[in-house]
Formats: structure tokens, C-alpha cells, sequence
């Protein structure tokens, strides 16, 4: 097989599956159709036609920013036009102030963008730090889009105020030269995004989309991944407003304004927002199809337009074309083998032990937890009240108590140093301040959840590879397909039947299913202490004591470090060395199994809450 990447990582390799060699041979095909095109159309193409196509070839790659923020990281930006605009108005005011030539020309451009990413990063700096919502990070870059152009505004004769900045020199090439470089621009840039959202930093980036949190407790810095991924749209929409202006001898407030930024928001939805081609072709075609009904409909047009979108939005979230399209490669795929689909596969092989490079584990007397005065409250509620709680490497302790007493809490502040209210928290002799789960994880701690928290449109090897990716040198051209899982999660895998599975959706799966891919992403991650979270809620009988005979076995062998919450008496009893019982936010109960079964505080605080 031919090598994408030529390159293997520790968790796994990027090699060329028959999938992948048929979406690069599509690719590499609708390129080559697209650029005939683009380069024929001054034959075919009135000079009017050729502008209206300019412009939308521009608009286009600005759409397509919007659509890979949005539609595949879940990112609602508004301020793309302000970076299209910081783009515009770099060639306008170099131009004016300093001529053209192929200094000036070099110079404007390489200040659009520089000043676009550094503005880019500041924004995603404030937009998207730990816990920011959606809702907030929307608001920020809507407000980047109103301030840049009041700046604009107020920036005088410099900036041209209200009026902009028209009549400087730039490089005379006729309106079919433009033509071809736009649509070179819009075809260069679509490939470029295939290709990215088809590598593993494409599958990452709907992670985030997908279950941002989940991705954290992998050791995924989602915040630098989509700061990077922000600052990058931003150099490519304000190469498009460079040229823009280069075309049009125009730069405008609204080229920067919010106004435009929703459009290409709009234009994104309509085409549709998770696809490449959705915004391309869909702005394409929206600025063909205003050039001609704005002069026919002014107001009309985009009142149709706003109702469309509405319409949209709620019966087609995902766009117009993006159906069309798998229609269309349906018909194709009948003639051309290369338009087929192969399935998505990933192999699984295991790693097996002494291999792994995470955390160095402790022995039996090294403390691998220490939870002291832990506090918890929200507002006027206390949740959990001076906790003090003790872990060595190699214990598994279940932690007990009725609903409501502080158990899956004591989880949260343990793996999120941002949780707690007051006390002190070590993990492998590293004190806890205000660690994100992300830093937490690279201590060496992994956690499963209450509610499965996977990726329920990824399969299952996908999930398994998101999982590796803390340990591995994500491509952001190339797709791994083949991955080496540690022992630990290798065994999960194969004797819950899941390895027979890896090519199947998540979503398809039984819950019980869903919660043994959970217990094996968390171990993959190589982790010196666990947190599980009803790791056996609704497995069977038997798969509930294969996971306790790998918990068994984990702890015995490998000196992990487990703490587990569970209702299931019967498996705590075989599974753990010590159990604390939990009531009303305190720790009342701390012993082996057989004590803690049968002391009368216990059977007091169980019998109290039945009744």
C-alpha cells in the first residue's frame, strides 16, 4: 500500500486504504474539471458573468472558513468578513500610500495576513478559553465584526470612513486573468479542506464539535486546537479580501461589518455547513442567482432569501446540497468506480505490555491519591463537606452511598481542578490548583462517566483512535489507519466483542456496548489512577465479571490505581480491597468490604433511604 504520510507514531500508522486512494482519486478528478473550467470561461463567459463569478469565487473561500469552524468544529464565527476586510483594506492602504509595485504588492499581502492572524488569536484567546459556551464565543466574534467597523469608521481620511477607500493602482490583469486566479484561489482552497477534513486533524475536529468535553478528559487541548484552527481561517479569508480588493479597486466597512459576516453564515447554512463543497457551491450559486433577481426583486430577493434559511434551519440542518451531492455521486458511482464508497476501516492490533510511555506507576505504599477537607458547594447547597480520602497505587476502592451523596461530585473535583470549592487534592504527588482536565489527564488520570460519553457518529476503532491521540503526532493530511492498543483496553475490546464491531457506528451499539468502548478509551489513555463512574451499568452478568477481572488484573499487575462508584454490590464485593461509604457530602464509612458491608451505620444509612 502506498504511504500518505510515510511516517508511523506510537499509537499508530498513516497508510492508504482503498478508501483513501478513492476520495484522493476523486478529488484529484473534480480538480482537474474544475480547473478546466475555471480556465476555459473567459470562451464561454461574458465579461459581466466573469465578474459575478469573481465575486462569488472570493465569497466562496470566505463561506468555506464559516463551514469548517462551524460545521465541523461547532465554532459559530461572525467575524470572518473582518479578517476578508483586514485583507481588503491591507492592499488599499499600502496602494495608497505607498504605490504598487512588486515590493509593496508582496508586502500588502504578507500585512493582511499577519495582522489577521494576530487579531484571530486574541479573539480566540478570549472566545475560547476553559468552559466558554457557544452562545459566548458567537457574541465575541459578532462584537470583533462591530467594533473593526466602527475603527474603520472613525479612522478619517486614513480609512476612508463611511466611503472606504477607491482609485488605487493595481495589478492590470483583465477581467478573465482575475477570473482564473479567483477560481484557481476557490479550487486550491476546496481541495485543501477535503483533504484536511479527511486526516486525522479533520476526525479530531468533529470530536470537538461531537463532545468537546469527552475530548478533554482524552488529554485533548481543545482550546490551542481551535485557536490554531481560527487563526488559520483567518489567513485564508483575508487572502480572498486581498484579491477581492485587487479586483474591484474597493475596500469598504462593509467588506469588515457583521452584516457581511452573517451572510457568509447564511450562505454556509444554505449550502450546507458540515460538507466542503456545501459552502462553495452554495455561495457560488447564491451571488449567480442575486446578480440577475437584485435588479429584478431589491427587497423581494432577500426577504426570499431570509425565509429560506429559516426553512432550512429547521427542515434541512444540514443544507441543500449536501443531499444533492450524494445523489449525484450515487449516479456517478454507476460509471465511475471511483465515486463508489469503501467502508472506513482502521486496523486494531495490540500493544501490548512494557510498551506504553505514560505515567511511571507507583508501588503499594507510594500515595497515588490524596483528597483532603474537599469542599463542595453550589451557592447555599453543600454537596460535599471536608472529605478526606486516601488512595495508594494498586487499590481499587469502591466508593458507596445512596443517591445524592456526593459520589459522581467527588469524581468531578477530582478530575477538574476548577470544580472544588475548597480543600486539597494530589495526584501522583502533583497538587491540584486550578488544573484543567486536559493538564490532569497528562498526570496521569483517566475517568469514565455516570452518562456513556462517547462519539456516537464515529465507529468504534474512531473512538479508539481519538483515544491514542494524547501519544501520537496527529496528520493534518493523512488518516491513520492502523492503531496499537495497549493491553489493557486490547483485552476489553476483544472479549466484549467489540473488535468484531470496530467498523460499526457508535450509535448503533447497545448501551452495554457503549459503556465497555468507554472503559476502553479511558484505558488507553495509559492511566496510573481510574475513575469509573458505573462502569458495569447495563452489562451482562458475564461482561461485568470480565470487567472485573481486568480491574482484578489491572490492579494486581500493573499497580493501577482504581476508584469506582457502583450500585452493584455483588461486583463490589468481588472487585474491591476497600470501600468508603459517602452520606450527605461526608465520608462516614472507610474500611475493607466485609467491614463496611456489615456495619450498622451502613445498613442505618441504606435502610433510612429506603424509607
Amino acid at each position: 500500500m502506498a504511504d500518505v504520510a510515510s511516517s508511523k507514531t506510537e499509537g499508530g500508522a498513516r497508510t492508504a486504504s482503498r478508501t483513501d486512494r478513492r476520495f484522493y482519486a476523486r478529488v484529484v478528478l473534480l480538480a482537474v474539471v474544475a480547473l478546466l473550467l475555471v480556465l476555459t470561461g473567459h470562451l464561454y463567459l461574458s465579461v459581466y458573468t466573469e465578474t459575478v463569478f469573481i465575486r462569488a469565487f472570493l465569497f466562496s473561500v470566505a463561506a468555506l472558513t464559516v463551514g469548517l469552524l462551524w460545521g465541523y468544529t461547532g465554532i459559530l464565527s461572525f467575524s470572518q468578513s473582518t479578517f476578508f476586510g483586514i485583507g481588503a483594506y491591507a492592499a488599499a492602504l499600502v496602494f495608497i500610500h505607498y504605490d504598487l509595485s512588486g515590493t509593496t504588492f508582496a508586502a500588502a499581502a504578507v500585512a493582511g495576513i499577519v495582522l489577521s492572524a494576530a487579531v484571530a488569536y486574541v479573539t480566540g484567546w478570549l472566545a475560547f478559553w476553559y468552559r466558554a459556551t457557544s452562545f459566548y464565543v458567537a457574541v465575541v466574534t459578532l462584537v470583533l465584526a462591530i467594533v473593526s467597523m466602527q475603527l474603520i469608521y472613525s479612522g478619517g481620511s486614513f480609512t476612508g470612513s463611511s466611503s472606504g477607500l477607491v482609485g488605487f493602482k493595481v495589478p492590470p490583469l483583465s477581467t478573465a486573468a482575475w477570473f482564473a486566479v479567483s477560481g484557481c484561489l476557490a479550487i486550491l482552497v476546496t481541495v485543501a479542506a477535503s483533504i484536511f477534513v479527511h486526516s486525522d486533524y479533520g476526525s479530531l475536529l468533529k470530536a470537538i464539535r461531537d463532545n468537546e468535553e469527552r475530548c478533554r478528559y482524552l488529554g485533548i487541548n481543545t482550546t490551542r486546537i481551535k485557536i490554531r484552527l481560527f487563526v488559520a481561517m483567518a489567513v485564508v479569508a483575508s487572502i480572498a479580501g486581498f484579491i477581492y480588493a485587487c479586483v474591484t479597486v474597493l475596500a469598504a466597512p462593509e467588506q469588515v461589518g457583521f452584516v457581511f459576516g452573517t451572510k457568509l453564515v447564511i450562505d454556509t447554512a444554505l449550502g450546507g455547513r458540515a460538507s466542503v463543497l456545501g459552502p462553495v457551491l452554495g455561495t457560488t450559486l447564491l451571488e449567480w442567482i442575486s446578480s440577475y433577481l437584485n435588479g429584478v426583486l431589491p427587497f423581494v430577493w432577500q426577504l426570499i432569501v431570509g425565509v429560506v434559511f429559516i426553512v432550512v434551519i429547521v427542515a434541512l440542518p444540514e443544507g441543500f446540497l449536501p443531499p444533492l451531492i450524494r445523489a449525484v455521486r450515487r449516479l456517478l458511482s454507476r460509471v465511475l468506480p471511483v465515486f463508489g464508497s469503501s467502508p472506513y476501516e482502521i486496523e486494531l492490533v495490540r500493544r501490548g505490555r512494557g510498551e506504553a510511555d505514560g505515567p511511571r506507576r507507583g508501588t503499594a505504599s507510594t500515595l497515588a491519591l490524596s483528597v483532603e477537607g474537599l469542599s463542595k458547594r453550589y451557592g447555599h447547597l453543600t454537596v460535599l463537606d471536608g472529605l478526606d480520602l486516601d488512595v495508594r497505587a494498586g487499590e481499587i476502592v469502591g466508593v458507596v452511598g445512596p443517591n445524592g451523596a456526593g459520589k459522581t461530585t467527588l469524581m468531578s473535583c477530582v478530575s477538574d481542578g476548577l470544580e472544588r470549592t475548597g480543600g486539597r487534592i494530589t495526584i501522583n504527588g502533583t497538587v491540584l490548583a486550578r488544573h484543567t482536565p486536559t493538564d490532569i489527564v497528562a498526570l496521569g488520570l483517566a475517568r469514565s462517566f455516570q452518562k456513556t460519553s462517547v462519539y456516537e457518529n464515529f465507529t468504534v476503532a474512531g473512538c479508539l483512535l481519538l483515544s491514542l491521540a494524547h501519544q501520537m503526532k496527529l496528520s493534518a493530511w493523512g488518516a491513520t489507519r492502523r492503531i496499537a492498543l495497549p493491553d489493557a483496553a486490547w483485552r476489553v475490546v476483544k472479549d466484549t466483542g467489540l473488535f468484531e464491531k470496530k467498523d460499526e457506528r457508535v450509535r448503533n451499539l447497545s448501551h452495554g456496548m457503549k459503556r465497555a468502548l468507554e472503559l476502553s478509551m479511558a484505558l488507553c489513555l495509559d492511566p496510573t489512577v481510574l475513575l469509573l463512574d458505573e462502569p458495569t451499568a447495563g452489562l451482562t452478568r458475564l461482561d461485568r465479571e470480565l470487567v472485573g477481572a481486568v480491574l482484578r488484573d489491572l490492579s494486581r499487575n500493573d499497580e493501577l490505581t482504581i476508584v469506582l462508584i457502583e450500585h452493584d454490590f455483588d461486583f463490589v464485593k468481588r472487585v474491591c480491597s476497600r470501600l468508603v461509604v459517602l452520606h450527605q457530602g461526608k465520608l462516614v464509612v472507610d474500611g475493607t468490604v466485609d467491614e463496611v458491608v456489615n456495619s450498622p451505620v451502613v445498613l442505618e444509612i441504606y435502610a433510612g433511604n429506603q424509607a
